[in-house]
């Protein structure tokens, strides 16, 4: 077997998940991209294997730690992303990045100790902070 196959195969696939990750937006979409490009490098290390026929198997027994730890990875993944998609009511990784200003911004509205115009206007700041967050 010639090693060219299996190794521009996986480079192809390894292209296609890395090009996954950078431009989908849903969260589940990335995760499947991460697990393209994991499923690349097992392809590789079974295919050196071969090649360098290796006594111990190596390389197998590597690939079969990573997808062990893959699907680890995709069980507690999938768990933050439906959480978040049910506080958020949406998976869109652009979004994810604003979570700590809008939860910075509702904060400062509930100090109920001045009830001075300052206060209403932060408030008032803050929502539209949040709807623009949210939109």
């Amino acid at each position: 077997m010639h090693l060219a196959y299996p190794a521009v195969l996986a480079a192809l696939l390894f292209c296609t998940g890395l090009y996954g990750v950078l431009a989908r937006r849903n969260a589940i979409l990335v995760l499947m991209s991460v697990e393209l490009m994991l499923n690349a490098v097992n392809l590789n290390l079974v295919a050196f294997d071969v090649w360098l026929r290796d006594t111990l198997h190596s390389g197998q027994a590597l690939t079969l730690f990573t997808i062990a730890i893959a699907a680890a990875e995709i069980g507690i993944g999938l768990a933050i992303v439906l959480a978040v998609y049910r506080n958020r009511g949406s998976s869109d990784v652009d979004r994810l990045r604003d979570t700590a200003e809008t939860d910075a911004a509702e904060a400062l509205p509930g100090d109920e100790s001045d009830t001075g115009t300052e206060d209403q206007a932060t408030a008032a700041a803050g929502k539209a902070k949040k709807a623009e967050a949210t939109a």
